[in-house]
């Protein structure tokens, strides 16, 4: 008779001890690398409670592959040397913010120690508000480019705002002057005529960044270049949201009625932070190509003092340890004495952003946050909506824009800080895309930023505690499902 019980089996014995060796490995993971304790207690608990299947979905959901995946592809590949860090002119900050916002040097400060880079001074940064004003401009300093023209976007479209700027850089090309196109190539196949064949038609050096089999419908993929950058002659730069498709042409400028009048801003810049712009679509060049822009023709010798814009370029993506991004728009949020206003068509912030915008507002903070009312991304909209609630609790205001869509980004500090770019209010944005936005210190560009942000909010409605509140418990299902997958969307 065999006196070993059966849970006393060798096999029995091997299946517990694989099982706990792998528990207290994967618990060993999350230990060291889940900075939120409440995210770390949550998979320890998951990796005993269910062993084997606990650490699967461990090693399947809870691996952050992004940053590592896109660290590994920066890894061995050239890079461009970025603007080294120094002192930055406290007393030239100082004297253009004015005695009573000195309080936002610190945030230039952290801007400094988030960035590595130092504030450059004798910018100046123009709005061009909507695609007919901005895509006007490009195409004509396209045409006036006499050495160099470099274009970074995310989705670049064939269509009646894609082919007159696709016919100047043809043009310009004509005259010897020498060009780069960067495009992500998730984006340059977005719905409608991608362009990137009538461009290599055109002989016009065209690359793709991170090519993926992925196929065009799947529109939530990760590791993508969402940058916007022109710069032409290593003097004059364009930057901001703004990507190349006629939605944001105005539908009454031709008679073909193309466009959907859809908003937008873009800035156009001039002075020495040109340089940087330059620099932050080099390293991606290079990165995508292998090839480094150096010297002439794609930088200028010298860039002359332009206005008195103090800026300071801000690159992020999840290639990098530190999240700068989110470092400036937190450290803005608690600098804040006056007034903040937002414009993102996508809002959804993470729990410390939220904590921020909660914080700003109870201290007696005017928080403005201008949200479309419809917005051109259904889930996004639904998963924000749960957020809404405790930010009107604390005395922030929330207006809803109405159609057509507002893909503004642009938040402003004090009437003297600007932080403008490519970056929404959502994990997409501060997590997993490429990201280039630009800090801005100065009082008369706030001011006119600060207008355009009015009309915006002149047409807007206010969304109210109690319309959260009363919302159907259906809607209210559907939303906080919605949230569950935000950290993706």
């Amino acid at each position: 008779m065999n006196l070993v019980p059966i849970f006393f089996s060798a096999e029995h014995l091997l299946i517990t001890a694989t099982s706990l060796a792998v528990s207290l490995l994967a618990s060993l993971h999350v230990l060291l690398h889940k900075r939120d304790t409440r995210a770390a207690i949550g998979w320890i608990g998951l990796i005993w409670l269910s062993p084997f299947v606990g650490t699967l979905v461990y090693v399947l959901l809870g691996i952050n592959r992004i940053e590592r995946k896109a660290r590994a592809l920066r890894r061995d590949r050239p890079a461009v040397n970025r603007m080294d860090a120094g002192e930055e002119d406290l007393s030239l900050l100082l004297e253009t913010l004015g005695p009573e916002r000195h309080h936002l040097s610190t945030l230039a400060r952290l801007g400094e120690r988030a960035t590595g880079r130092r504030l450059m001074g004798g910018n100046r940064v123009e709005p061009l508000d909507g695609g007919d004003a901005a895509y006007r401009a490009m195409a004509q300093a396209i045409d006036e480019a006499k050495h160099s023209v470099t274009l970074l976007t995310y989705i670049f479209r064939f269509d009646a705002a894609g082919s007159p700027l696709a016919d100047a850089l043809a043009r310009a090309r004509h005259r010897g002057v020498s060009i780069r196109i960067l495009i992500d190539s998730v984006g340059s196949v977005h719905e409608g005529k991608p362009i990137v064949e009538h461009l290599r038609g055109l002989g016009l050096p065209v690359a793709l960044f991170i090519p993926t089999l992925r196929p065009d419908w799947i529109r939530y993929a990760n590791l993508r270049n969402h940058r916007k950058v022109l710069v032409v002659d290593g003097r004059l730069g364009f930057t901001g949201g703004m990507n190349i498709l006629d939605d944001f042409l105005d539908p009454g400028r031709d008679a073909r009625g193309c466009g959907k009048n859809c908003r937008d801003l873009h800035f156009r810049i001039r002075g020495p932070i040109v340089k940087a712009l330059q620099q932050a679509f080099a390293d991606d060049w290079a990165f995508t190509t292998g090839e480094l822009l150096d010297g002439p023709p794609w930088y200028a010798d010298d860039l002359p003092i332009e206005g008195k814009t103090i800026a300071r370029i801000v690159v992020d993506g999840p290639d990098l340890e530190a999240d700068p991004l989110a470092a400036v728009l937190f450290g803005a949020l608690v600098v804040a004495r006056q007034r903040v206003t937002i414009l993102t068509p996508y809002f959804i912030p993470d729990p410390p952003l939220s904590a921020a915008l909660v914080s700003a507002a109870l201290r007696g903070v005017e928080v403005d946050i201008l949200l479309p009312r419809k917005n051109n991304h259904r889930l996004v909209q639904w998963a924000g909506f749960p957020l809404l609630e405790p930010l009107l609790e604390a005395g922030c205001r929330v207006w809803l824009t109405p159609p057509p869509f507002d893909h503004s980004k642009l938040m402003l500090v004090d009437d003297a800080f600007s932080f403008i770019g490519s970056a929404n209010w959502d994990p997409r944005s501060l997590v997993l895309n490429f990201e280039l936005n630009v800090e801005c210190y100065d009082p008369t560009l706030a001011c006119s930023l600060s207008r355009i942000a009015g009309a915006r909010k002149a047409m807007a409605e206010p969304l109210t505690l109690d319309e959260v509140r009363g919302r159907s418990i259906v809607l209210k299902i559907r939303d906080n499902l919605a949230r569950l997958f935000s950290p993706y969307l």
